[in-house]
């Protein structure tokens, strides 16, 4: 991750990435030692591509098939640098001829004699390649491309960007994590090089010159391959800005280091999945009082990722996660404050898991599909036919695509092995009795999780319940049982009624209470999200002051945040 002063604001951002091998002298004086040629080939392709530039100064890319005999392509490299030379000689003669009409009276420079069609070869291991050897088996890394007198090194499939994007907002103090895609490599093996400008042509006060450069040192996890990948620039289009006091910059204070080794520290967030802040209704019904840029994904990133990295949190329960931020904003961001995460789609969007890497190792995941669960699974067979006694209801249950992402954590440095069993989850917003049901299902499988699998793991079940302290669904989980006579069951009215009694065994709290407030928007604002606890493994240390009523007015953003310190 990499972050923007925050003494000035900056005109634009330009960043030159590479990635290579160590970024030693020698290294590279011996990698361009010869031109390159480079090939790309992948076997579940058809054609294979080869680029590289010919004596002339253009560049050629070529597409062959993989099948092809190499004697056809060679045919054609020399056809094409014979063309390049011929343009050349037309050139100069056009130029000379230029120059006489203008009366200049100077020499003209000898006219290039005309050139025969260049001999081609490629070689590898110092042994010339037979013509009848196929593309995919000719062109190998290390081999030479000879045309003519120049030699060009081969390079197959060497590290490249296939995409590579700054954000479109920028803001002072704020961390900048670019969306790059690589094949044939990993970022982890780049160089990446910052440079900033405050106004063009003039020198930041204070710096030497115009532009500033940041590079990290080598890692000194890196070994020496000899390969490297061209260089990729690109400059920023935002003038970048200031987002003013945001209302997490108080909630950090609290928060200014990690946790001891006997305190986790949780966060359970819905981030808002860009589907669902650009819809009309969004806009004017939930969010009026959104600026249109406020809901823009670009923008909101980047107060997720300093207020997410500001928490210094050991656990991070994340709802409504689009598949991209969480690739290339999240992962990144988080990745550098040493957080790991595990994502699990849902349709558009899912739900994202982080735990710091220093503290937990991920033993392992049970993630599920309620309707797949309810479905298939014979753990829940007696919910099923309970629940068959009315087609609709059941119906309706099916058509959720809602799921449960479970992860088994195991605490490091303990005495005891100890686990956490943690469960992040989000609810759609219509049927009490739909979600009665899913949560049914997801404390049956949580109960089989965590004591047929790993007996006596301590839970914590976080997430967007979509459900207020008045609902079935928190009663149920609170009180340990919901009667078959609660209103919740006919929730959508009485042909979709499903009563039932339910029960678990968990003692399970919600570890902030019943806070006024975890949803803010437009026409509501409620408690609808939770840290559950297990009461017989687990109690509360303190909880992160939420904002108040006096700051959420006027809201700039719709969701808040649940934070929370539990002893294990």
């Amino acid at each position: 991750m990499w972050r923007r002063p925050s003494h000035s604001v900056l005109r634009g951002v330009r960043s030159v990435v590479e990635q290579r091998s160590r970024p030693e002298a020698s290294t590279e004086q011996a990698a361009r030692a010869m031109e390159r040629a480079v090939v790309r080939c992948v076997p579940s392709e058809r054609k294979l591509s080869l680029s590289f530039a010919l004596a002339d100064g253009s560049h050629k890319k070529m597409q062959r098939d993989q099948s092809e005999p190499l004697g056809r392509v060679l045919s054609r490299i020399a056809t094409n640098a014979l063309k390049g030379h011929a343009a050349k000689v037309a050139a100069a003669k056009k130029n000379r001829k230029s120059r006489a009409q203008s009366g200049g009276g100077a020499a003209c420079a000898p006219e290039p004699a005309a050139a025969c069609e260049p001999v081609v070869k490629l070689y590898y291991r110092e042994e010339a390649v037979a013509d009848d050897v196929l593309n995919v088996d000719a062109w190998q890394d290390g081999a030479v491309l000879q045309i003519g007198d120049i030699k060009y090194k081969v390079e197959r499939n060497p590290p490249a960007f296939t995409e590579l994007q700054l954000p479109r907002f920028f803001m002072a103090g704020f961390p900048v994590c670019p969306k790059l895609s690589l094949e044939f490599g990993d970022s982890a093996n780049s160089v990446f090089r910052w440079y900033k400008e405050v106004q063009p042509g003039a020198a930041e006060p204070g710096d030497g010159g115009l532009e500033s450069s940041s590079r990290p040192g080598p890692s000194s996890a890196w070994t020496e391959t000899g390969r490297f990948g061209p260089s990729r620039e690109l400059e920023s289009v935002s003038r970048g800005g200031r987002a003013g006091t945001c209302t997490f910059d108080h909630r950090h204070l609290y928060t200014k280091k990690v946790t001891e080794d006997s305190i986790i520290r949780t966060v359970s967030y819905n981030i808002l999945a860009d589907t669902c802040a650009q819809t009309e209704f969004s806009r004017t019904v939930l969010y009026p009082y959104c600026a249109p840029y406020a809901l823009e994904i670009d923008y909101r990133q980047n107060l997720i990722q300093k207020e997410l990295t500001g928490y210094n949190a050991d656990l991070i329960c994340l709802q409504e996660v689009d598949r991209a931020v969480f690739t290339d904003s999240l992962v990144p961001a988080l990745e550098a404050f040493g957080l790991e995460g595990v994502f699990r789609i849902k349709q558009h969007e899912g739900l994202a898991t982080f735990y710091r890497k220093s503290k937990f190792n991920l033993l392992s995941q049970h993630d599920i599909s309620f309707r797949e669960a309810l479905a298939s699974d014979p753990l829940h067979k007696d919910l099923l036919e309970k629940l068959a006694l009315n087609p609709l209801a059941l119906g309706k249950v099916l058509q959720r695509a809602s799921v449960l992402q479970i992860s088994v954590l195991q605490l490091q440095r303990t005495l005891l092995k100890r686990y956490v069993l943690l469960i992040p989850i989000y609810w759609h917003p219509k049927g009490g009795h739909i979600r009665l049901v899913q949560m049914a299902v997801a404390l049956a499988h949580i109960r089989h999780v965590s004591c047929e699998l790993y007996p006596g793991l301590p839970v914590l079940f976080c997430g967007d319940f979509n459900s207020t302290p008045s609902t079935g669904v928190y009663h149920f989980v609170t009180n340990g049982s919901i009667p078959e006579d609660h209103e919740d069951w006919a929730s959508n009215g009485e042909k979709e009624r499903c009563s039932m009694s339910l029960s678990h065994l968990f003692k399970l709290k919600s570890a902030c209470g019943e806070p006024a407030y975890t949803n803010y928007v437009g026409c509501f604002h409620g408690c609808l999200d939770y840290i559950f606890m297990d009461l017989n493994a687990l109690e509360v240390e303190q909880v992160i002051p939420l904002p108040s009523h006096e700051e959420e007015l006027p809201p700039i953003r719709p969701y808040l945040v649940f934070l929370i310190l539990l002893i294990t």
